[in-house]
């Protein structure tokens, strides 16, 4: 199969096992972090071309701050390194009086760790498993016992794209997030095409859902990436992802859809 064409194979056999969620909850405790719009993480940037956790420990930006509908979590046992960024759960309050049986759909976008809690939730989150009317006595709690688990996500009208982060300058250094990662798949690894050498090289994941390299090659980029899913590992690989003149801060979609 020759390089200029998408691995449509290995998307089409990832398609069934994403239809299905894993059905075992798992007991933990959620509260949830300030926010002066009830929002995600704030997006303020830094300068550093590395780390940049002022825009949420996934380097999400504001994508991490609105997705979903802002209901997004910063987690800590679930953050596996970075590969948890993106990670779709439900989770459902056990204080019964307060909270509905459906609970709230969350993206993990930050880190975060509280009082023997797994989710760190947006405000708009928290309040989403309250009765009606029962969010302020809820909120009230601070901390609440909750049951959770892994979901597929689901971005109704979005295929996969590939962020340029802010923090990249054109052309000497490179740095990318994906977003709109659909089914419940983990990123594992993404390489670029190094065209003079004719392979594949490994980009370093800098940190969360990060990955960069310096000296990136000129021309259009295209990019493969590895997933971990219900169909075991799998090479997914997007022809001419990034233009040439790519620019930082722009998200570029491709024709990819894993769902």
């Amino acid at each position: 199969m020759g390089l200029y064409q998408y691995y449509l194979l290995s998307v089409m056999l990832l398609l069934p096992a994403l239809c299905y969620s894993h059905y075992t909850s798992t007991y933990s405790r959620a509260t949830y972090y300030g926010s002066p719009d009830s929002l995600g993480t704030p997006s303020t940037l830094t300068n550093d071309p590395v780390d940049d956790s002022s825009a949420g420990a996934c380097g999400f930006g504001e994508y991490g701050r609105t997705v979903n509908d802002a209901n997004v979590a910063g987690v800590s046992r679930l953050w596996k390194n970075g590969t948890g960024c993106g990670a779709c759960y439900q989770v459902r309050c056990k204080v019964p009086q307060l909270c509905t049986d459906y609970g709230v759909y969350v993206v993990v976008t930050d880190y975060g760790e509280g009082d023997k809690t797994d989710f760190i939730l947006s405000p708009r989150a928290y309040g989403r498993m309250a009765l009606p009317d029962k969010s302020a006595e809820l909120y009230s709690y601070g901390v609440v016992n909750v049951e959770f688990r892994r979901v597929p996500c689901w971005y109704k009208g979005y295929n996969l794209q590939f962020k340029v982060h802010e923090n990249s300058r054109y052309p000497h250094y490179l740095a990318i997030a994906i977003l709109y990662v659909a089914g419940q798949n983990d990123v594992l690894a993404v390489e670029i095409w190094q065209e003079d050498y004719q392979e594949w090289v490994a980009m370093r994941r800098a940190f969360g859902a990060v990955f960069d390299i310096s000296s990136p090659p000129e021309g259009a980029i295209s990019l493969r990436f590895q997933v971990s899913g219900s169909a075991g590992l799998t090479w997914v690989v997007a022809n001419n992802a990034i233009p040439s003149d790519w620019k930082a801060g722009v998200a570029y979609e491709s024709e990819i859809q894993l769902k």
